[in-house]
């Protein structure tokens, strides 16, 4: 008897093909760190502090290529800061490196590399087909980033200060407003993927 697969194909692989070679696999991962640098550095006047669309690229990720990739290219993203290369948002300004990374936002990078794997693990099972669905995994991975971003803001900084005033409440509508750009663009390259395929 033949086993049934649970689950379904991502974008990438609606759009380029199911067999993707190795090549195009280290091609995906390395070009989705320049957007990961990119996304980093560009920020969106936005209140109450301004944004940037890192989250939006990590949860995208996730969804357009699936868990296995969107978590090696964000390990890739790592390993690149961890060697220096000024890749998060704030370098080298506050620092690169090893340094930087275990500074406050130290969890909210893990939370990148976690998050990135749900989403991916989520759009395998057939999430981000739709508004509803693509709003439910962005909630779930933007949840997840915010659990360890704090968690370790907290452990570093101290349970007495303001832990939910620094690193959760303003960015709260800014996520919001990425999570509605996600919702309107993600069920609707699916749409453009169908075309394409016919």
């Amino acid at each position: 008897m033949q086993a049934v697969s649970s689950t379904y194909p991502v974008l990438a692989e609606a759009v380029l093909g199911q067999r993707a070679g190795l090549a195009r696999k280290l091609g995906l991962a390395f070009a989705g760190t320049l957007v990961l640098w990119a996304s980093a550095k560009l920020q969106v006047p936005f209140y109450p502090v301004p944004i940037t669309l890192q989250t939006l690229v990590v949860l995208g990720l996730g969804m357009a290529v699936g868990w296995r990739l969107a978590g090696a290219t964000l390990a890739l993203y790592l390993v690149e800061g961890l060697l220096g290369l000024p890749v998060f948002a704030g370098t080298p300004e506050k620092g690169i490196g090893l340094a930087y990374m275990m500074g406050p936002t130290g969890g909210y990078l893990a939370g990148y590399l976690a998050a990135a794997v749900l989403v991916g693990w989520l759009a395998e099972r057939g999430w981000g087909r739709s508004v509803v669905s693509t709003i439910a995994a962005m909630i779930l991975g933007n949840a997840v980033i915010y659990a360890l971003g704090v968690v370790w803001l907290g452990t570093l900084m101290g349970w007495d200060k303001p832990v939910l005033e620094w690193g959760l409440y303003p960015f709260l509508l800014g996520d919001l407003f990425k999570i509605g750009i996600a919702a309107a663009l993600l069920p609707g390259a699916w749409r453009l993927a169908g075309k394409l395929g016919r």
